[in-house]
């Protein structure tokens, strides 16, 4: 009977042994992938970075400027100037005092139903 409570004690004991290596060998896969996947982030901000310098190299304004002149004939694009914009007298702005609720509240119930 002794013999066979140290024979089940001896496998849980290689059983769990033999658990705790999987995990072990599971975890280190998987901080192996995070740290590919920091080196991955770390290049696309490399990229981002250098897009971005891209960007603001092409769109320096003499440069557009001189692309709008140059196709003038194509694209008819024209500087802003403040006269392209609206006044403020144009605008038009809700009521200074809009109605109370309850009046909206009584026009919308005496909405026919369709």
């Amino acid at each position: 009977m002794r013999s066979m409570l140290f024979g089940l004690m001896f496998l849980s004991v290689m059983g769990l042994a033999f658990w705790a290596n999987q995990e072990n060998l599971k975890t280190k896969a998987e901080l192996t992938h995070a740290e590919e996947l920091q080196a991955a982030i770390g290049q696309a901000r490399d990229r981002l970075s250098v897009l971005n310098a891209e960007w603001a190299y092409q769109n320096r304004p003499h440069r557009l400027r001189d692309l709008a002149d140059l196709n003038y004939e194509h694209l008819q694009l024209l500087p802003l100037r403040s006269d392209h914009f609206a006044h403020v007298a144009d605008i038009a702005f809700p009521e200074k005092n809009p109605a109370p609720l309850n009046d909206i509240n009584l026009a919308q119930n005496e909405a026919p139903n369709e």
